[in-house]
């Protein structure tokens, strides 16, 4: 049984694994640390919206996937369960989360706290270096919306904004934030669909303007803006 992905079909979700190209199949016992492979796959897909909310991750199916055995599979989801990134019933179901009106508006208030408090400390850091980068960004975030691409847009959106919270040198306040876009991975997937995006966010381009005017008042309010308009809408 494979995992399932978004969008649909429910069969066969996850792209092929190279074992079912007619490619030896990968054992375990050639990695020292299977589960930190799964782990960081699964947390990866999970993050970026490729996994829809509420669907079941079987430990026999991530193990036929990634060709582990069910110890390696267990203890990436034991990870991703702490992390709050799957949720484990009483009956012992793992999924994705699907999350409520209420969940949603606490991760959107976690984000506008944080999110702009390491925008303001990267500022005093943004040469035009990171201010070019994150336009070419913004046009990979460009192409995945004509491919209709929810899973690149997601990843390039993310990306756009840890390039530029790199730059606050506060570790502790990124692993926060990534936690937190981590347990919203599914729920961008829903939310993506529901903007039916045209066109890059129109925030984006605020916050590069406010980069490179050294706006350090507009930078907050861009992102503050960018980080909670959608998921607030999702909320309602």
């Amino acid at each position: 049984m494979g995992l399932p992905s978004s969008p649909p079909p429910p069969r066969s979700p996850l792209p092929s694994p190279p074992w079912a190209a007619g490619a030896a199949r990968p054992r375990a016992a050639e990695t020292g640390a299977a589960h930190e492979r799964v782990y960081r796959s699964l947390r990866g897909r999970i993050m970026h919206g490729e996994i829809q909310p509420g669907v079941a991750l079987p430990l026999r199916g991530i193990g036929e996937h990634y060709g582990v055995s069910m110890t390696p599979a267990r203890e990436a989801v034991r990870r991703l369960v702490a992390e709050g990134a799957l949720t484990l019933s009483a009956s012992g179901r793992v999924s994705t989360p699907d999350l409520g009106p209420e969940r949603i508006e606490e991760l959107a208030a976690l984000r506008a706290l944080l999110e702009p408090e390491l925008a303001s400390r990267a500022l005093p850091r943004a040469h035009m270096a990171l201010i070019d980068r994150m336009q070419g960004i913004n046009a990979a975030i460009s192409q995945a919306v004509i491919r209709h691409d929810p899973p690149a847009y997601i990843r390039s959106n993310l990306e756009f904004h840890r390039s530029l919270y790199l730059r606050a040198q506060a570790p502790a306040m990124l692993a926060m934030v990534e936690t937190v876009w981590l347990q919203l991975g599914p729920t961008m997937s829903k939310l993506y669909a529901k903007l039916r995006r045209q066109e890059p966010p129109s925030n984006h381009r605020i916050i590069i303007a406010a980069l490179k005017a050294g706006d350090e008042p507009g930078l907050r309010l861009a992102v503050r803006t960018d980080v909670t308009q959608g998921l607030r809408m999702l909320a309602a």
